[in-house]
């Protein structure tokens, strides 16, 4: 395995071709620790020269509901009552503080992403 940083664009398409030969290598081989160290220079060349910022608020509470199969009903308990859960995922309304509290206490969405500001 030979590991070098990643310096520009054409050493991450490098990268990313390694990683699709390699990615679903069985843990404990070296393919595996290889997949895992290029993982990691990729996120922190990404992180260094792409700005995505923090998630839309609507779209990391999208996000979270198809992460936990949820539905818009199972978001009553953070949110409020259906119509105000459709406001809020139709971007009609925005989130008040106490709906990103119990959004975030109860589905463990990031403060960052909830208080951020919607694209």
């Amino acid at each position: 395995m030979t590991i070098k940083p990643i310096r520009n664009d054409d050493d991450l398409r490098a990268v990313f071709r390694r990683l699709e030969s390699i990615f679903q290598a069985e843990e404990q081989t070296p393919e595996a620790d290889e997949r895992d160290v290029l993982v990691t220079l990729v996120e922190a060349y990404e992180s260094k020269h792409y700005d995505f910022g923090p998630a839309d608020p609507v779209e990391a509470i999208k996000f979270r509901m198809e992460q936990q199969g949820l539905t818009a009903r199972d978001l009553e308990p953070f949110i409020g009552p259906s119509g105000r859960v459709s406001e809020v995922l139709n971007r009609k309304r925005g989130l008040s503080l106490r709906m990103v509290k119990n959004l975030h206490d109860g589905l463990k969405i990031p403060y960052e992403s909830l208080l951020a500001q919607a694209q």
